[in-house]
């Protein structure tokens, strides 16, 4: 494919970014590229010297932004309403189309102090972004939307931190993303009553993200796009065991799409109670909470909409949450296990018998869609699994298990002690063999689950 730039951001106005300039690093040494990403975008054949020129140095890609852009934005965090937020340690540097023909970003993370930096260094770590790119490499394979990080670039400058150890090694990131449109980006707008730009926004989103074009009734059914790609989202996490950690309304992107990732875990088993983030102490953002809070997330943007719409119409198009994402999760897990649906009145029960089973047993999730993939479950899943294995007996496979992943030892996981060996290795001998390993083990997972 070949590179498609855009500029639709600009359609908004200056009312909603500033133009900034990204940070002068004393290095650029590339440490990830994301060819696979690329070429969805007509960007694969640069080479690294032209990669760090764009990715490292963020000299314009012709035809799109002439200069990066720090989108404004407000957002509640841990449901206190924050007015002081917006790009703080990143900017939009580019718009293009894909392969699918949506309109698509390249957004930093780590290139340098913005008007909204506050008291921070727009920096980040070299670790933070090594971890982004386990957390998108591994929902991508799991079948989430998400992000996908697309250049990770060491940067040379020594970082002090309070939560890991000081000084510590830089890092710039770029990633790939299905627009940067926040629900916190609505908030904004409503908490300064600008109903002019609250209505321009609402169109834009429509427009280029929904594909329709805007009318009396646009406030109403951007929400209904929104809740049913979040219900989605929510549903998908659950699907592959992900707790993404800080669910605030800024980092809810109104395409549904995962991303911004920092304290994320996996869960090792069903536990509705596991956190990520070890400042999450009510556990507001627990595993099994996420629903709940997306849907929470949801309310705001409603509750912003409402300068421009009736609230009738409103609450109706945010009654589809709840049948979207139980249909997502029943789909999700289904295709993870590697059988054909068969129907909400018989998908229900099964994803129930899967809980029930999974809590009782404290079964780890990874271990129980590897062997089970297909629909027949090893003996060794004894009595707790009886009535899930005679549920399953009435689905058909939707792949056979005849890729050579599944006659391995153990399934591709991703734990976070695992994650900290990786970063150790680097960290203590700069080697990237685990990193390079894991993607590509990543990868191959992804093969055989697609």
């Amino acid at each position: 494919m070949a590179f498609t730039p855009q500029q639709a951001i600009l359609e908004l106005g200056p009312a909603f970014y500033d133009p900034v300039t990204a940070a002068r690093f004393p290095e650029t040494i590339l440490r990830f590229r994301n060819d696979r990403a690329a070429a969805e975008i007509g960007l694969h054949d640069l080479g690294d010297e032209q990669w760090i020129a764009h990715f490292g140095r963020f000299e314009p890609l012709p035809g799109t932004l002439d200069q990066p852009l720090a989108l404004r934005y407000h957002g509640h965090q841990f449901r206190v309403y924050n007015p002081e937020i917006g790009d703080g340690r990143g900017f939009l540097f580019a718009q293009m189309t894909d392969d699918r023909g949506r309109l698509m970003d390249l957004g930093t993370k780590g290139s340098g102090q913005t008007p909204y930096s506050r008291f921070g260094d727009g920096r980040l770590t070299l670790k933070g972004g090594v971890r982004e790119i386990l957390a998108t490499e591994m929902l991508e394979a799991l079948g989430v939307e998400t992000s996908r990080t697309f250049s990770l670039i060491e940067t040379g400058e020594a970082l002090e931190r309070g939560d890991e150890p000081s000084p510590t090694r830089s890092a710039v990131l770029v990633r790939l993303n299905h627009g940067h449109i926040r629900i916190g980006t609505f908030q904004r707008l409503a908490y300064g009553q600008d109903v002019e730009n609250l209505a321009r926004l609402t169109d834009y989103v429509l427009r280029h993200y929904f594909g329709e074009e805007p009318g009396d009734d646009a406030p109403q059914r951007l929400l209904g796009h929104v809740a049913a790609r979040t219900a989605r989202m929510a549903g998908q996490f659950m699907a592959a065991g992900f707790v993404h950690g800080v669910l605030n309304s800024d980092n809810i992107n109104v395409t549904g799409e995962s991303f911004d990732y920092g304290p994320w875990r996996f869960a090792p088993n069903w536990a509705p109670g596991f956190t990520a983030a070890y400042f999450d102490q009510s556990g507001l953002y627990a595993f099994g909470r996420q629903p709940e809070a997306i849907y929470w997330d949801l309310m705001q943007l409603a509750s912003s909409l409402r300068l421009i719409a009736e609230e009738a119409p409103l609450i109706e198009a945010m009654e589809i949450f709840p049948e979207i994402f139980q249909r997502t999760v029943a789909e999700a897990m289904l295709w993870r296990l590697g059988v054909v649906p068969r129907g909400p009145e018989h998908d229900r029960p099964l994803i129930g018998a899967i809980e029930r089973a999974l809590v009782e047993t404290e079964t780890p999730i990874d271990l129980f869609y590897f062997h089970g993939f297909g629909g027949t479950l090893p003996e060794r899943f004894g009595a707790p699994f009886a009535e899930l294995r005679a549920q399953l007996a009435h689905y058909a496979p939707r792949k056979p298990r005849d890729h050579p992943y599944w006659s391995d030892a153990a399934p591709c996981a991703m734990l976070i002690d695992e994650v900290e060996e990786i970063w150790a290795r680097i960290a203590q001998g700069d080697d990237w063999a685990p990193l390079n390993g894991k993607v590509a083990a990543i990868r191959r997972m992804g093969e055989a689950l697609a």
